[in-house]
């Protein structure tokens, strides 16, 4: 992915992005989970999860608040170790020590806060903890410049054009952080892109983009892990459903098996909905306001 053909030296834990060559054909499985399960002592927080992440392919994880999520996502990017079943990478049953060891699998979890730093510029928090170097013992320094030319080869590889990678990142929108930080992940080697509710605080334009960048990722070859509680966004960019409620899956569904009005219905809870709709009614009278609103929204 360097923009030369000779390559610059690398400061302390860097890495260069693997070629398209590296990744498995599309439909691949990359990373597996059977029968999953996490518990701190006797809490159990997640119980028999089961899905694939596939080569050039979306997996939505979808729940609302306290479903199980945060918990998912840290057992597939290193940050926790599962309790039962198995954690399978390229056919081979592993227990991950640290997202260290994640990322050097080639698995990158892009976290909702993104961890940038918002007075610095886009190149160099591109580069952050990666930086490229030049020269020699006490004459090396940054490779200023090979850094802003890979930066915006990269974010235009993506789709994003950028005035000027000198610009500080916190001056971008929110869903150009997002964009950004998922090409970082592509160039840096990820394989698995793992994205944490990356439209919940954005606005339905600014959604838009950061899907758009999420089958981008896709269509180069990634298999992406989307995390959210939104069926609308994971719908158009989904090709597999897995839903979470309490530590549990609700089923694990290719797109074919699946509308956007049956995911939305599961994701609403159809029965939990019409059960406090005819509450509401005896309470409230069926000509109240709310009754009528929660009804509509009953499947």
């Amino acid at each position: 992915m360097s923009v030369d053909s000779e390559q610059p030296e690398t400061g302390s834990g860097a890495s260069h992005g693997l070629s398209s060559a590296a990744l498995p054909p599309v439909g691949t499985a990359i990373l597996e989970v059977r029968d999953i399960g996490k518990h701190y002592g006797n809490i159990i927080a997640l119980s028999e999860i089961t899905t694939s992440v596939r080569a050039g392919e979306v997996t939505c994880v979808l729940g609302d608040n306290g479903a199980g999520k945060s918990t998912f996502i840290k057992i597939l990017a290193g940050a926790h170790q599962h309790s039962d079943g198995e954690l399978i990478i390229d056919g081979v049953a592993t227990t991950l020590g640290s997202p260290r060891e994640a990322l050097e699998l080639g698995i990158a979890t892009v976290y909702q806060d993104l961890s940038v730093v918002p007075l610095m510029p886009v190149w160099r928090n591109f580069f952050l903890g990666c930086e490229l170097t030049k020269g020699v013992g006490p004459f090396r320094k940054l490779d200023v410049e090979q850094m802003k030319l890979i930066t915006k080869s990269e974010l235009a590889a993506m789709g994003i054009d950028l005035r000027d990678v000198d610009q500080p990142i916190g001056t971008l929108s929110g869903g150009e952080r997002q964009c950004v930080a998922i090409a970082r992940a592509v160039y840096f080697g990820a394989r698995v892109l793992i994205l944490d509710e990356p439209t919940a605080a954005l606005g339905v334009k600014q959604s838009g983009v950061v899907l758009k960048y999420v089958a981008k990722a896709r269509d180069r070859g990634l298999g992406v892990v989307f995390i959210t509680h939104n069926p609308h966004h994971a719908y158009p960019v989904g090709d597999r459903f897995m839903l979470l409620r309490r530590g549990k899956s609700m089923g694990d569904f290719p797109k074919q098996e699946m509308t956007l009005e049956e995911l939305t219905a599961m994701m609403a809870g159809g029965a939990e909905l019409e059960s406090l709709a005819h509450e509401l009614e005896k309470t409230m009278g069926p000509d109240s306001e709310i009754a009528k609103t929660i009804k509509a929204d009953s499947p």
